[in-house]
């Protein structure tokens, strides 16, 4: 369970930072300096954030792994998320390959090895017609930087355990990953996050560390919550990570409240000491 310590970072985007000084500035409050980082801003506004490598290097921050986010998506309803969200829609479909191609070069220019995405809503059966279309949608942004090196994580939530296997059986293409994020599964009421963890745990990469507690009410959002708050059973979780041999960085999330900070903080810190815990009585 120690290790698992040496493996946190923090979302940059969570943050909302305006320029790379402020995420260096929040970074140092939360107490952590590795970060899964935003690569959106360094395509829209690479006079601002050209700078970020020089500044992450002069104050000891580690970019670990990067995000990039789909055109057009709407998360104002579970309907409006699951028509335009992902590289499902076809009237955004060119506009993602481009940006894809950009993120992708920007990415190895920071050296990462691992870059995540919501690919969308995945089709229940295998004969849906938007099945074979995502795909090969997927299959050629994966190949794309599977040319540069780098493992493609595809974000979990929008659907269930076994979709999401059956999803990745059929793709079968040896750097697509999954990025686990647990409170996914809670907010969009898709399973038990531990039991989606062991029937996806050999493809996982990748963890968002988020807190949610499901809806009371059928076809909406659960509600995000600080990390310790919610329906998420933390050591349960952290056992089957050891258990699967989890390799990769565990980035805390936080896209709910205006105390991001200070979320973060005390989701870290409620981390830590769970960790320690474990590990002095395993």
């Amino acid at each position: 369970m120690k290790r698992l310590i040496q493996q946190l970072a923090v979302c940059s985007w969570s943050l909302q930072p305006a320029k790379p000084a402020d995420l260096v500035r929040d970074l140092k409050i939360i107490g952590l300096n590795r970060v899964q980082l935003d690569l959106d801003p360094l395509r829209e506004q690479p006079s601002v954030w050209d700078a970020a490598p020089a500044l992450f290097a002069q104050h000891g921050i580690t970019p670990v792994s990067g995000m990039f986010r789909t055109v057009g998506e709407d998360y104002s309803t579970l309907d409006t998320i699951r028509r335009t969200g992902g590289i499902v829609p076809d009237a955004t479909w060119h506009q993602n390959w481009r940006n894809a191609q950009v993120t992708a070069t920007n990415a190895v220019r920071l050296g990462l090895k691992y870059v995540i995405f919501h690919a969308g809503f995945l089709p229940h059966d295998s004969r849906d017609p938007n099945f074979g279309k995502l795909i090969e949608r997927v299959r050629q942004i994966a190949r794309l930087f599977a040319g540069h090196g780098i493992t493609l994580g595809c974000e979990t939530g929008q659907e269930t355990a076994v979709s999401l296997k059956e999803f990745l059986e059929h793709l079968n293409e040896p750097n697509v990953a999954v990025n686990f994020d647990p409170a996914n599964m809670l907010l969009y009421n898709n399973g038990d996050p531990v039991s989606t963890l062991r029937v996806v745990g050999r493809w996982v990469r990748g963890v968002h560390v988020k807190d949610a507690a499901i809806t009371q009410s059928p076809g909406a959002w659960g509600e995000e919550l600080t990390v310790g708050t919610g329906q998420v059973n933390w050591p349960a979780f952290f056992t089957t990570l050891v258990e699967i041999n989890f390799p990769g960085w565990l980035c805390f999330e936080r896209e709910a409240g205006n105390q991001r900070v200070a979320d973060i903080r005390a989701g870290v810190q409620f981390v830590e000491q769970l960790l320690r815990v474990k590990n002095e009585t395993c």
